[in-house]
C-alpha cells in the first residue's frame, strides 16, 4: 500500500530534489503544506519534520474525473518528505492500492498504474 525509501539527504535537499523530479516527470507541484511547521506553529511539541507535495499531472486527473467525479477527493497525488527517528524518509500511497478501493473500473486502474509508476519515480529520483 505504502512506497517509502530511506535517503541519506537531508530533509531539505530531500524536499528540493523531489521538487525538482515533480518537473523532470512532466508533473507539477500544486501546493506544498509543511505539515510539521504548522503543528509547531499551533502550540504543538512536534520534532520531526513532514512536508506534503501535491502534484498533480492534468492529462492524467483529467481522465479519472471524467470517468468518476467522486474521485476528485483522492486527488492531487499526495508525496511527503518526512523524518523519521533521525531518517529522512520519502513516500506515497501507491495509486493502484488507493484507486482500487475506490473504483473497480479497469481503465481508471490502468491510470492509475502509470501514475504510480511516474511517483514512484519521482520518489527513487529523488533519494
Amino acid at each position: 500500500m505504502y512506497y517509502i525509501v530511506e535517503t541519506a539527504k537531508s530533509f531539505e535537499q530531500a524536499s528540493k530534489d523531489l521538487e525538482a523530479a515533480v518537473a523532470g516527470n512532466g508533473y507539477g507541484v500544486l501546493h506544498i503544506h509543511d505539515l510539521g511547521a504548522t503543528l509547531r506553529t499551533k502550540g504543538v511539541a512536534f520534532e520531526e519534520q513532514c512536508r506534503i507535495f501535491e502534484v498533480c499531472n492534468p492529462k492524467q486527473a483529467a481522465k479519472v474525473l471524467a470517468t468518476d467525479m467522486r474521485l476528485n477527493m483522492a486527488l492531487p497525488c499526495r508525496i511527503s518528505v518526512f523524518t523519521e527517528r533521525n531518517k529522512t524518509k520519502i513516500g506515497l500511497i501507491k495509486p493502484v492500492a488507493m484507486l482500487s478501493a475506490l473504483s473497480q473500473n479497469t481503465a481508471l486502474i490502468e491510470v492509475a498504474k502509470e501514475v504510480e509508476r511516474n511517483t514512484m519515480q519521482m520518489v527513487d529520483e529523488a533519494k
